[in-house]
């Protein structure tokens, strides 16, 4: 059901076909230019999937689970940055997407999420698989939508996807009742363009507050540069690198932003917040002009607001969305635009000033930032022969696939932070993870949608044994759509996060946190049609991962047995400062 061109001379004409709603649905989409939709059917959405019957230029992906399919055209949606689809139908369908939904809207992920519904003459009535769309998914969406004329589709998603992909990014539920898929409608063709009166994200920044920051940062003593994952979403990673560069600052990312400077990099300090870097966080902590770029001053990067309070700064922030600017923290410069136009401008400013930072007091700067790093709070026990370290796995990948084009993905836990500090990002959206909501599960989906998207590339989730039982029958989806993954499980036996916390915070009441009844995941995985690798010794790390990397064409699981024992240092306890880190075990 392509457009074709004689459908195209007939609406150019002034001649509306007459189509189904669902008919109508699938040509917005094609016009949007959506490759892969992720669902899963049911009786309110079957009129869709007839007509996505009827066409070949999307492909659908049948997952096993509604919330894997949330999940993976987020993964998509963060690799490629287009918008990511899902379709799932009404009632349960519904409910089983919001996890991955309020995911993507923590992350503002864009995305359109196309969900069945009851009748409209039955909304309201309890009907079978009915349930409040709207208002179940309002506190997690960017917007939501309830259609209920066929003829109101085309514009409906027309602003879903502006919605989605425009200000700052979010997800975009469509509510579509079953008789609004099967009543037929004039179609006069999909709308190029879309105006709402009450949305319309400012772009450009004010010129006046950008001359101030500029002031700010040439005269900085300690000056340094702290970046979000807006710079990713954004796509200002080039403007980023190029005003780093211009100026020698030191520079950080929040565990959404790595990538978007080079972590090989001198000028990069490593990944700041809970568990970042003594460098980064102490840079945070006592520079005295700080540049905020799509970044949101979150729990887990400040610690306590009042402590970092404590030091005075000058305080600049570019985001896109105003409600994040002095949200946590009272900023002196907020520049509200995007961020990619909003540094373009400050680069301009910079060339034009002719003026340089002081070199002195730059250089003292640095010699200081050289003391804190000089202390490697990243060390571990590199010559344990007898137990794998969980981080040796995450190193000896990076050097392995440093050269070339990597996508990593990783659960969230223990296993999460192990691969944000290991593994050097030198390049943007090849970090893909769960970040504001924190949501175990979404591993092998993320990684699911990347290889579709970059089927080229390789492609890696680093999970353990808890996170990826959440949707390992997504392994069933896997073989289906020839997504050859690898997946890499930390096997500690335990929620090693939580039960780190409950060493450090509950003196050692391990309650609930140990795994007693693991599967055999080698034998999983062969049941599901893929190679299964049981890795139990440090000198078969290596050629466990050079083998799973030859085997480009199946999807292998490697189950990693590490040590139980191993925490996620440097570590900030909730309530403390930033600086207030726990280094090792030696501080407990």
């Amino acid at each position: 059901m392509e457009i074709s061109k004689a459908e195209t001379a007939a609406v150019a004409a002034g001649q509306p076909q007459e189509l189904m709603g669902s008919e109508v649905l699938i040509k917005a989409l094609q016009a949007e230019g959506v490759k892969y939709i992720w669902g899963y059917p049911g009786g309110a959405v079957l009129y869709i999937y007839d007509a996505l019957y009827k066409q070949d230029t999307i492909q659908h992906v049948l997952v096993r689970h509604e919330q894997a399919a949330v999940h993976a055209a987020d993964g998509y949606a963060r690799a490629t940055g287009d918008v990511g689809v899902a379709l799932v139908t009404s009632g349960p369908g519904l409910t089983n997407a919001v996890t991955g939904i309020a995911t993507a809207y923590m992350d503002s992920i864009p995305m359109v999420i196309v969900a069945g519904q009851v009748p409209t003459a039955a909304i309201g009535l309890d009907a079978f698989q009915e349930c409040d769309t709207v208002g179940i998914t309002r506190p997690i969406v960017k917007h939501n939508f309830l259609v209920k004329d066929p003829k109101d589709l085309a514009m409906t998603m027309k602003k879903a996807f502006h919605i989605a992909r425009s200000g700052r990014p979010g997800p975009v539920v469509v509510d579509v009742p079953k008789d609004v898929s099967f009543k037929k409608v004039a179609y006069h063709g999909y709308p190029d363009k879309v105006e709402m009166r009450s949305y319309n994200p400012v772009r450009k920044g004010h010129g006046g507050q950008i001359r101030k920051a500029l002031q700010l940062l040439l005269t900085a003593k300690r000056p340094y540069i702290y970046t979000g994952g807006g710079v990713l979403l954004g796509n200002a990673t080039n403007e980023l690198r190029t005003l780093v560069d211009m100026l020698g600052y030191p520079v950080t990312n929040t565990l959404m932003g790595l990538g978007a400077y080079p972590a090989s990099d001198r000028k990069f300090l490593g990944m700041l917040g809970m568990h970042g870097t003594i460098e980064a966080n102490n840079a945070m902590q006592n520079c005295d002009v700080l540049l905020a770029v799509g970044a949101r001053f979150d729990d887990r990067v400040i610690g306590n607001p009042k402590h970092f309070a404590q030091n005075e700064r000058k305080i600049i922030h570019i985001d896109i969305d105003p409600s994040s600017i002095s949200k946590r923290v009272k900023v002196d410069v907020p520049i509200v635009g995007d961020v990619k136009d909003v540094l373009t401008e400050l680069i301009s400013m910079v060339r034009e000033s002719g003026t340089k930072p002081e070199a002195g007091a730059l250089a003292d700067w640095w010699k200081t930032i050289e003391t804190w790093r000089s202390r490697d709070c990243l060390k571990y026990d590199r010559d344990n022969k007898d137990v794998i370290k969980p981080q040796y796995v995450v190193e000896t990948l990076w050097n392995m696939t440093k050269d070339v084009e990597a996508y990593v993905c990783s659960d969230v836990g223990q296993h999460q932070m192990w691969a944000a500090q290991y593994y050097r990002f030198d390049e943007p959206r090849r970090w893909i993870n769960s970040g504001g909501l924190g949501t175990m599960g979404v591993g092998i989906p993320y990684a699911m949608g990347i290889k579709l998207a970059k089927p080229e590339a390789d492609v890696f989730t680093i999970t353990g044994e808890g996170s990826v039982q959440m949707c390992i029958q997504e392994l069933s989806t896997c073989l289906q759509y020839n997504t050859p993954i690898k997946i890499c499980s930390l096997n500690n036996r335990y929620l090693g996060m939580v039960r780190q916390w409950q060493e450090i915070e509950y003196s050692g009441r391990y309650s609930h946190s140990y795994m007693d009844a693991l599967p055999n995941f080698v034998k999983l995985a062969e049941a599901y049609g893929h190679v299964g690798m049981l890795i139990e010794r440090p000198q078969d790390v290596e050629p466990a991962l050079r083998e799973a990397r030859k085997l480009k064409d199946r999807t292998v699981f490697m189950d990693f047995r590490t040590d139980p024992t191993e925490n996620v240092f440097p570590m900030v306890q909730a309530g403390k400062g930033i600086t207030e880190m726990l280094l090792g075990s030696e501080d407990l």
